[in-house]
């Protein structure tokens, strides 16, 4: 008899249990990544606040600064931990799953966390460099521009995740037509709608309202989407 046919006969308790040490090797290495995260949180946050040129945000509050410590040591735990978690994740479904729906999770995982961390890179290299100047001018004579540093560091972390997803569109788009949701001519046809649907998504990401960073986020999209239809294309 097979792993996967003992596994499959497990009673509810082994399976608890089985989700029991899973949980807790996933909690052990994210307790891991936070220590390292802990470490490199001055270089990252060197890296946010490199678009504001010489203005230091604020603290605004004796426990702000810590706060915003543990947060990014937490989220950047997290990202470092993020391929063992989905390793326990997918071991723990594993038994469920057929062999071709094991190769697409063992494929596409690793592509999906790429796709993030591109879209992560993007965000902070070229689009909040050229969104937080236009921020700074903006209303200059009237507002005096000083940022708390929790609250930038929130809208920083907001961008940088938004932009992580979109850069996810091929991946999605490629499982959908492999799923027979849709295939490549259907999404060539909802073109038009998509473009629409981009320029409006663009306003409402992008932390200014004007055109040039709007196509900063509308354009990538457009051609990840372009990516997208010709990888549905090969399904």
């Amino acid at each position: 008899m097979t792993k996967d046919a003992l596994q499959g006969e497990m009673s509810i308790l082994e399976h608890l249990e089985d989700l029991r040490q899973r949980l807790m090797r996933a909690i052990i290495a994210l307790a891991i990544g936070v220590v390292i995260g802990t470490f490199l949180t001055p270089s990252v946050l060197r890296m946010f606040v490199a678009p504001l040129g010489d203005q230091i945000p604020l603290a605004i509050s004796p426990t702000e600064a810590p706060a915003v410590f543990f947060k990014v040591s937490i989220l950047i735990g997290l990202v470092i931990s993020m391929p063992a978690i989905m390793y326990q994740a997918f071991q723990f479904v594993a038994p469920g799953l057929l062999a071709q729906e094991k190769r697409y999770i063992l494929i596409g995982a690793p592509i999906a966390s790429l796709s993030f961390a591109a879209g992560v890179a993007f965000a902070a290299t070229v689009l909040l460099p050229a969104a937080i100047p236009f921020l700074q001018v903006f209303l200059r004579d009237i507002v005096e521009q000083r940022y708390s540093i929790d609250y930038y560091v929130s809208f920083v972390g907001n961008i940088l995740l938004w932009a992580g997803l979109v850069f996810e569109t091929p991946l999605v788009m490629f499982f959908l037509a492999k799923l027979g949701v849709i295939d490549h001519q259907g999404f060539a046809k909802a073109r038009r709608v998509v473009i629409i649907g981009a320029a409006v998504g663009a306003a409402v990401v992008t932390p200014t309202t004007d055109p040039i960073n709007m196509l900063l986020v509308m354009l990538p999209f457009m051609l990840l989407y372009e990516l997208g239809i010709l990888l549905a294309r090969f399904t």
